[in-house]
């Protein structure tokens, strides 16, 4: 902590040790300062600084480090893939943000006599998940930075140790290039909900990814707020799929750090004509099937009286076999399968389970595929995401006509292209808005654009005014005048 902020931080500790209004007043300050001293920064001095706090995290010592201390803190993931992921998210997301303006002039339609400036939104308020206590506050920060914000991270209480020394290392890269330290700052230990919400309500502008409690708590907070939605997604094994490259993309995906993402498969539908065959090529690439009794088994171990149980969610599949009492039938397993056939509240596989275990519903056609991924949605995850494995793309732009969802994936391990991908198009990012569906403001990937204010200078264009005639023909001729 930089020497200005200690001081202010110190004074307000003095006044009240755990008054949380000062103690977030004082952190806001020393944000507001270093915007001040940061507020000429070109282009190329921003990029600087993205680039500086990127590299602290993808530092392969540092990406190891954060990724054992993140498991350690809050036994959820594995190590391995957690550094897969403070390498691969803040890699694509520089790459996504080297590419484009934030100082100045970022778009001129000579056309339209329009000129768009970008300002900074003002002190960023980032709440960040358990699940990704060092890869998200890193993924918002640089974003933050872009806009030449200064962002102040709420973490998770049980990844607080790691966040901690994610911001410490992000703070120590901007002091090393001559930036002020304070653009990024954390709330002191021990983070509790009144922090959290003083937070909220003295910033600029919240970004809350994580418990729904917080995103609920961040609209209701007074500032302009981006929440994003749970996940819950389902995924469609269509009739026309490669059934072996599905099947392997799911399982890489499922996987993936002990399916704490919440683009994880959660639910696979699979059509009637290919069902045994998509069951046998899920199981050749670690899937284990439950019987009816099993499943009960899964389903007591998963939910305590009716909330997912910790000792479980995220865990390795050894852990989670163990539990749930399959025994040596789990060896050389990577997930498990439960079949389904309802949704909703007496339905709990329909759920999100964040956890190594895929509800599998088998449907007689693609029009009954639809209707069980609404169906599924309708009850938890809807306007988030939606996969589908097929050759007949129709059937893909059908899903995104239909439903109520920000985003549909074609043939994609849903994990590692749902929040941007080398081979996808959309935007990375570690938030993803599931729009008014879910209570959202936003319904794309949360990207730098969300950082910035926008300066619109109009000039005088030719007059386009077209006639009465231009605008209202069709409908006098249809309706009369």
């Amino acid at each position: 902590m930089s020497p200005t902020a200690e001081a202010i931080q110190n004074e307000s500790y003095a006044q009240d040790e755990r008054n949380p209004e000062a103690i977030v007043d004082a952190l806001v300050r020393c944000g507001r300062k270093a915007m001040e001293s940061f507020a000429d920064a070109d282009q190329a001095r921003v990029d600087e600084a993205v680039t500086a706090i990127a590299w602290s995290l993808y530092k392969p010592e540092n990406a190891k480090s954060l990724a054992k201390m993140a498991v350690m803190d809050t036994g959820l993931g594995n190590e391995a893939d957690k550094v897969i992921k403070n390498q691969r998210k803040t890699f694509g997301t520089l790459r996504d943000l080297m590419r484009v303006k934030s100082v100045g002039i970022i778009e001129q339609s000579p056309e339209l006599g329009i000129v768009k400036y970008a300002k900074p939104v003002g002190v960023v308020g980032a709440v960040t998940p358990s699940t990704n206590p060092s890869a998200t506050p890193v993924n918002k920060a640089m974003m933050a930075l872009k806009g030449r914000n200064a962002i102040i991270v709420a973490p998770s209480p049980a990844g607080l140790a790691t966040t901690t020394r994610t911001v410490d290392l992000m703070r120590d890269a901007l002091g090393r290039i001559g930036a002020p330290e304070d653009l990024i700052q954390i709330l002191p230990a021990p983070v509790d909900k009144a922090l959290t919400r003083a937070l909220m309500a003295a910033c600029d502008l919240v970004v809350v990814t994580g418990s729904q409690n917080n995103v609920r708590s961040a609209y209701r907070s007074g500032t302009p707020a981006i929440g994003v939605g749970a996940g819950n997604v389902p995924v469609i094994i269509d009739s026309s799929a490669d059934l072996a490259l599905a099947a392997e993309k799911i399982r890489n995906s499922k996987c993936f750090d002990n399916a704490t993402s919440c683009s994880s498969e959660n639910a696979l539908i699979i059509i009637d004509d290919v069902y045994d065959a998509a069951i046998e090529a899920l199981k050749s690439v670690g899937g284990y099937l439950a019987d009816a009794q099993e499943k009960e088994a899964i389903r007591k171990t998963l939910w305590i009286d009716g909330r997912l149980n910790r000792r479980v969610i995220a865990r390795d599949i050894d852990i989670l076999a163990a539990e749930c009492g399959l025994g040596d039938k789990a060896d050389n397993v990577r997930f498990l399968m439960v079949e389904e056939s309802g949704t909703g509240a007496d339905h709990p596989f329909s759920d999100e389970k964040l956890s190594l275990v895929l509800t599998i519903y088998r449907v007689p056609d693609f029009d009954g595929a639809v209707d069980k991924v609404r169906a599924i949605m309708d009850f938890k995850g809807r306007g988030h995401s939606v996969g589908i494995h097929t050759r007949n793309l129709e059937r893909a732009r059908r899903l995104a006509e239909a439903l109520d969802t920000a985003r549909v994936l074609v043939n994609m391990a849903h994990t590692f292209g749902n929040g941007g991908g080398f081979e996808s198009g959309l935007n990375f990012t570690l938030s993803m808005g599931c729009g008014t569906w879910q209570g959202n403001s936003i319904s794309e990937n949360l990207n730098y654009r969300h950082f910035l204010n926008i300066t619109w200078l109009a000039t005088p264009i030719p007059e386009d005014r077209p006639s009465e005639e231009d605008l209202f023909a069709a409908h006098w001729q249809k309706y009369g005048k």
